[in-house]
Formats: structure tokens, C-alpha cells, sequence
């Protein structure tokens, strides 16, 4: 009889190197949202993939900076707990990096006791003989880890590294029950595909000074009725978000419930508001009230 498998496999990487992009091939859900900026995740958000025989509990974490203030601090805490409970740590790279944002972390991943696989991603956007050079560059960098050129956007080389992982994930039985998805609530993806259009549509500084809180989840046969607060730091970001007469507020809430109803399936209806919350990413108590500040 087959040993059932199950283990956390927790991916890590700098900023933009597609982490989520992976997550969601993995999963074959839209479960971490994608933008081209950077920090577009906050969380650390588990995607689960389950078969007869295993369950893959993945990871996917901020992309690792040096962090600047209390918010970024406790985005790097969600990453330096996915060291400390993997099974199988992803490292992924893109062509071209030479090595993590932070020191720590990087000497984390040389005397990792745990298998670690270095993913090189986007190899759809080089040529082999580069490709050939990164590889020869990570085995000496990292010479115990496993190197997978993969393209996570064009599903390039996942399948054999899912395979890849489910051969190195302990004998275990399941941790979540085998119909569950993600650790995360509904409103949790209310929340992040408001604030994926947000990082989408607006510049500067204006999407990182957001945080988004839905209020109102009434779930009904075949409609969703939502309320969402979008918090800004400043009254002129308020402005700025809101648009001339309401146009810009009103082509993120069209453009989330169209996502939001391919999600869950059935129709939705969401109404957005907009309130400022002074200097929310420096306070404490408001970072743990979003689930930031784990302490």
C-alpha cells in the first residue's frame, strides 16, 4: 500500500521573480494576485494541493527586501517563518540575480538542513547559452541545492518540479481536511483582488499606502453582497483614489467583481468606500488588526 505524503513547501525569493505565478500553477487556482510592482504580496498565503496519496501545503511569501518600516518589517517576518516549518523550501531566482536582498537569508538557504531546489524563472526571456552560465553560476554559489530552470507564466517545466517535490515530502497523513483550498478566509480574497486592481491602476506611492477591509460578506444562493472599506493614510490619497467623480473608485469596483465572481462563482454585488487611516503602516496595533503584526 502507498505511503500517503504530506508536507509545507514554502517558496521564497526576491521581489518580482514570480513566486505567485507559481503558487497559482501549483494550486490551479487564482489564490496570490499578480501585479508587475514590487511587494505586491503582503501575506503569507498557503495554497493546498491534494491527491490520493499526499498533500502539498505550498507557501508563497513577500518577495524579501529591507525593510523600511513597521509594515515591511512584519512582511519579513511571514518569510522568516516559512524557514521554520518547510519540508522543501523553493528558492526561486530569475535570470540575471546574483543573490538575496538580505545576507541572513541567504546563509539560511547554504546550511539549510532541509532539500532546498533552486527554481530559475522567466528562462522563456534568455537564450540557452545565458541560461547555461546561470546554472553553472548557482552550482557554484549553492552547490548542495537542486537547480530547475522553469517559466512559471508558460507552465514550463512546473509539472516535473511538482513531481520533483511530492518525492521529497515526508511520509505523513494530511494536515487540512482534502477538500480545503487555502488557510485563508473569503474575505481575505475580497480584500487582495480590491487591492490587486489598486496596485494595478494607480501610481507611485498611492498603492502601497492601501489596505483594504471588507466589512460586509452576505452570501445568498446565487448572489454575494459585499462592503469594502479602502484605507488611505492621507485625505489627498483619498481624493486620488476616489477619481473625478467617483470614475477611478468605480473602474476598480467594476473590475473586481468580475474577478471576484469567476472566483466564487456566482454573482456579486460590492460596494467600495474610501476612509483615511493616519499612518496605518507604522502602527502597531493597526498592522496586527489586518494580520500583519504577529507578535
Amino acid at each position: 500500500m502507498t505511503q500517503h505524503r504530506a508536507g509545507f513547501v514554502n517558496i521564497i525569493g526576491n521581489p518580482n521573480v514570480g513566486k505567485s505565478t507559481l503558487m497559482n500553477a501549483f494550486v490551479g487556482e487564482k489564490l496570490s494576485i499578480i501585479t508587475s510592482k514590487a511587494q505586491t504580496t503582503r501575506h503569507r498565503i498557503l495554497g493546498i494541493v491534494n491527491g490520493e496519496d499526499f498533500q502539498v501545503i505550498l507557501s508563497d511569501t513577500p518577495g524579501i527586501i529591507k525593510p523600511a518600516y513597521e509594515l515591511q518589517a512584519s512582511m519579513m517576518d511571514f518569510v522568516k517563518s516559512a524557514f521554520d516549518d518547510a519540508d522543501v523550501l523553493l528558492y526561486m531566482v530569475e535570470v540575471g540575480e546574483k543573490a538575496l536582498k538580505d545576507e541572513h537569508f541567504f546563509a539560511r538557504i547554504e546550511n539549510s538542513k532541509i532539500p532546498v531546489l533552486l527554481l530559475l524563472n522567466k528562462i522563456d526571456n534568455t537564450d540557452q547559452e545565458t541560461l547555461e552560465a546561470q546554472v553553472q553560476y548557482w552550482q557554484q554559489q549553492l552547490p548542495s541545492v537542486e537547480i530547475h530552470p522553469i517559466s512559471a507564466l508558460q507552465n514550463f517545466n512546473v509539472k516535473e518540479v511538482f513531481l520533483r517535490i511530492l518525492e521529497l515530502l515526508p511520509e505523513s497523513p494530511p494536515y487540512y481536511p482534502k477538500d480545503q483550498l487555502t488557510d485563508k478566509p473569503e474575505r481575505f480574497f475580497v480584500n487582495e483582488t480590491i487591492r490587486e486592481k489598486i496596485l494595478i491602476h494607480y501610481k507611485k506611492e498611492i498603492p502601497y499606502s492601501v489596505e483594504i477591509e471588507t466589512e460586509e460578506f452576505l452570501e445568498d444562493d446565487d448572489i454575494i453582497r459585499m462592503r469594502a472599506v479602502i484605507m488611505v493614510e492621507r485625505d489627498s490619497q483619498k481624493g486620488i483614489i476616489i477619481g473625478h467623480k467617483g470614475s477611478a473608485l468605480k473602474r476598480v469596483g467594476v473590475e473586481a467583481r468580475k474577478d471576484l465572481e469567476k472566483f466564487f462563482g456566482k454573482q456579486v454585488h460590492i460596494e467600495l468606500y474610501v476612509k483615511v487611516n493616519k499612518n496605518w503602516r507604522s502602527n502597531a496595533a493597526q498592522l496586527k488588526r489586518f494580520g500583519y503584526n504577529q507578535n
